[in-house]
């Protein structure tokens, strides 16, 4: 494995980021400040404890994965794209890099700056709300799995896309409302018996509700299914990615 050709590239996305602070990390920092102000503090304050939790500290997971998901998708997608956009993608795959070291490079680059972002939302949180960690193992744990597969499934979305809009089609359009309608701002035990069933098929509610359980202890599934859904999609996004490079779909064009 070429750990050089892996790092250049690494050591690029990363530099992305730092050239652009204000929109990958300052932006959604202050949009989600804004949610624990407005849902934690003003309408927070109006809502009784969920599981023994106050309202604000219950949403801070699912701030926190809302966050993970939408910009591990934009990241990698982002940054799988511009090259070919500005067509540099042809001196990448004419380079001796493989496509495993592509892959490592590019979403191991996406999933760094999500987590990274995670990380500070977390400690922003702190700032507002009285947060607290039970089992940091499983935290770390579902946050690296989390930002690794949709990092994948953006890494998927930049080759698949063929226009600036196509990027942000699928984040805007379908991964935020899932997160929304995943148990992000409420637990499903809240919703008649008939939702609560039709909630179960969205898999955001497997990612939130093992995140949250990390947190607080609470979950609105088993922490075991919550895993085993979150390994079973990022080997779906591993899938989509191998038969990529396999049939070099869009890769050239």
């Amino acid at each position: 494995m070429n750990l050089y050709a892996i790092a250049a590239i690494y050591r690029f996305e990363m530099a992305r980021t730092f050239r652009t602070l204000l929109q990958s990390i300052v932006s959604p920092v202050v949009s989600t400040s804004l949610y624990f102000v407005v849902f934690g503090s003003a309408i927070g304050s109006r809502i009784p404890e969920v599981g023994g939790i106050s309202y604000g500290a219950f949403i801070v997971p699912g701030l926190v994965m809302l966050s993970l998901l939408t910009q591990s998708i934009s990241n990698a997608s982002f940054g799988i794209y511009f090259p070919k956009f500005t067509g540099t993608i042809y001196e990448l795959l004419s380079a001796p890099v493989s496509p495993l070291e592509t892959v490592i490079s590019y979403v191991g680059a996406a999933a760094t700056k999500s987590i990274i972002l995670g990380v500070v939302i977390m400690a922003t949180a702190a700032l507002f709300v009285p947060m607290r960690i039970e089992h940091p193992f499983w935290m770390v744990l579902f946050l690296v799995l989390t930002a690794v597969t949709f990092s994948l499934l953006g890494f998927i979305i930049g080759i698949w896309a063929d226009g600036f809009e196509k990027l942000q089609f699928i984040p805007t359009l379908i991964v935020t409302p899932l997160t929304f309608l995943g148990g992000s701002f409420y637990s499903i035990d809240m919703l008649p018996a008939f939702w609560q069933k039709v909630t179960l098929f969205n898999p955001v509610v497997y990612l939130v509700s093992g995140f949250r359980w990390s947190f607080y202890g609470l979950s609105d599934v088993g922490v075991e299914i919550s895993l085993a859904m979150t390994l079973l999609f990022m080997l779906i996004c591993l899938g989509g990615v191998v038969w990529i490079f396999r049939t070099g779909y869009r890769l050239k064009t």
